[in-house]
């Protein structure tokens, strides 16, 4: 891939995820709803598995995540995966923790909003946590959206991609790579 298309395909990918969130924003800036939010971030993927070459080593990302009333919504764009990939699944989800290259550590448990209320044992699903599981395209992309029920809390987090789909239990395999999220 060329400099100048890594350049542009992020440019590109936050423009389209932009217009997507022009409505809630558009609502919240016109005094519907003071409490909507909405946190963009863009960059290359942090890799944690250094060691190894892997599918996402020179890929990049955007995320945006549209909190209102109580609910999120959250998008996810994958840009420069290995092509050669095409049409295998990976997991991914909002984690607690910072995405620190070459820590997937880190990064520490999934987002979870049974956790946080100290629900013991907490629930693992698509209500709880935010799963953004995608397959590849032949064009080296992937794309997610997953919609929550809550709004989660500001801090250094992070989304995780991991090696495998996600499956019943929450589980996805080693963590390959994130991309920092701040709000």
């Amino acid at each position: 891939m060329t400099a100048l298309v890594r350049k542009v395909l992020p440019a590109t990918a936050v423009l389209a995820v932009s217009a997507l969130a022009a409505v809630p924003v558009a609502a919240a800036q016109s005094g519907d709803d003071s409490h909507a939010r909405v946190v963009t971030e863009h960059g290359e993927l942090r890799d944690l598995a250094p060691a190894t070459a892997g599918p996402l080593d020179h890929a990049s990302a955007v995320l945006m995540m549209v909190s209102d009333h109580g609910k999120t919504s959250v998008r996810l764009q994958v840009h420069g995966i290995d092509r050669s990939q095409a049409g295998r699944r990976f997991g991914a989800h909002l984690h607690f923790g910072p995405c620190v290259a070459g820590n997937g550590a880190a990064a520490g448990p999934h987002y979870n909003t049974d956790a946080l209320a100290g629900r013991v044992p907490p629930r693992v699903d698509e209500t709880t946590e935010v799963w953004l599981d995608f397959t590849v395209t032949g064009g080296g992309t992937g794309h997610a959206f997953a919609a929550v029920p809550f709004v989660p809390q500001a801090g250094d987090r992070a989304i995780v991609i991991h090696q495998d789909p996600t499956d019943e239990h929450g589980v996805a395999g080693p963590r390959l790579a994130c991309l920092p999220v701040s709000w």
